[in-house]
């Protein structure tokens, strides 16, 4: 069993930053993998970064690389998502999703994560 607690979110200007957090508790070793997605109401949810935790590989959508960064601190078993140059398009839902045995293919695919985070709101607003 894997728990996730958010922490983070806010409403920031358009070019403004924020971090996200998602604190894990249980077993984070072996293939475990943390990913992060948003949604917006009417909408699945979308894709945004995800970290291999194990070797600190890195994966981006195309719509947050580069502003964007997803880290983890191991000891702490905590990941971050740290957003810069937030655009009114990165509005929604944040939600930091995990698993211990998914493997490379199925991180960018939110069916394949077995535990959630509760979700938080960041809204990118003028």
């Amino acid at each position: 069993q894997v728990q996730l607690v958010e922490s983070g979110g806010g409403l920031v200007q358009p070019g403004g930053s924020l971090r996200l957090s998602c604190a894990a508790s249980g077993r984070t070793s072996g293939s475990f993998a943390m990913g992060w997605f948003r949604q917006v109401p009417g909408q699945e949810r979308e894709f945004v970064a995800a970290i291999k935790w194990s070797s600190g590989h890195t994966y981006y959508s195309d719509s947050v690389k580069g502003r964007f960064t997803i880290s983890r601190d191991k000891p702490k078993s905590t990941g971050y998502l740290q957003m810069n140059r937030l655009e009114l398009e990165d509005t929604g839902v944040y939600y930091c999703a995990a698993d211990p045995t998914i493997i490379q293919s199925s991180l960018f695919n939110a069916r394949h994560y077995d535990y959630w985070g509760q979700g938080t709101q960041v809204t990118v607003s003028v």
